[in-house]
Order: C-alpha cells, then sequence, then structure tokens
C-alpha cells in the first residue's frame, strides 16, 4: 500500500514539474512570438491588437482557440507552418493560466487534432469531398 501511495505521489509531483516546464517554455515562446502584439503584460494595444488577458475567446473552446492560432484572425498570423503542436500547446496554456484567466491546459494531442481536422477540411473543400 504504502508502495502505491508513493508511486501516486510521485506521479503526481512530475505531473506537477511537466505543467510548470510547459507554462515556463509557453512564456518564453509567447514573448518571442506573441508580446509584440499582444504585449507581455497580455494587455494588447487597445484598437490594434486585442487583450488576452480577461479574453472570453482565448478561455473558451479550445477546438476554437486552437484553430485561431493554427489559422490566424482578422490581421493575426496563422503559425500552423512555424509552430509545432508542442510548442502551440504551450504557448495556448500560458496564455489560457496567465493574468489571472483561468482555463485549462491545452495538450500537444488537442492540438494535433484540430490540425489534422483543418487539414481534413481543406483538402476536402479543394476536391469537393463531403466530410461526416
Amino acid at each position: 500500500m504504502r508502495m502505491m501511495v508513493f508511486m501516486l505521489a510521485l506521479a503526481a509531483g512530475s505531473a506537477q514539474a511537466q505543467a510548470q516546464a510547459q507554462a515556463q517554455d509557453g512564456k518564453t515562446m509567447f514573448a518571442k512570438n506573441c508580446a509584440a502584439c499582444h504585449q507581455a503584460s497580455g494587455a494588447g494595444i487597445p484598437g490594434a491588437f486585442p487583450a488576452l488577458k480577461g479574453n472570453v475567446l482565448a478561455q473558451g473552446d479550445p477546438a476554437i482557440v486552437v484553430t485561431t492560432v493554427l489559422k490566424g484572425r482578422a490581421g493575426m498570423p496563422a503559425f500552423a507552418a512555424s509552430l509545432d503542436d508542442e510548442k502551440l500547446a504551450a504557448i495556448i496554456t500560458y496564455v489560457r493560466s496567465a493574468w489571472g484567466n483561468k482555463a485549462g491546459p491545452i495538450t500537444t494531442a488537442d492540438v494535433a487534432s484540430v490540425r489534422h481536422a483543418a487539414s481534413a477540411a481543406s483538402v476536402a473543400k479543394e476536391t469537393g469531398t463531403i466530410i461526416h
């Protein structure tokens, strides 16, 4: 029994350490890829770039958030070609938990799934195929 409790505690500690590392990576990558427009404070630039601090979209449906970052939106560049799934997950997770935001994390698998679905939809649109 003690061994099982120890293993569970170890796993929980490892998951927490992994989440902290992802958050730090996300913050660093946000600074390199996003902060010029959205600002390091998440406040954005009024009239030009939306604030991410307290942003309902950024804290909303994970698929919509990931799609927005992959494809871009209203002047925001698309990051599908320049950032891999792991980096995008880290950045989005950081945004969803920074500056008082309280949304859950985005996993690499979440990003991969949305990227795959967007790619399949794009191919279907080009070929006229109906996807169900």
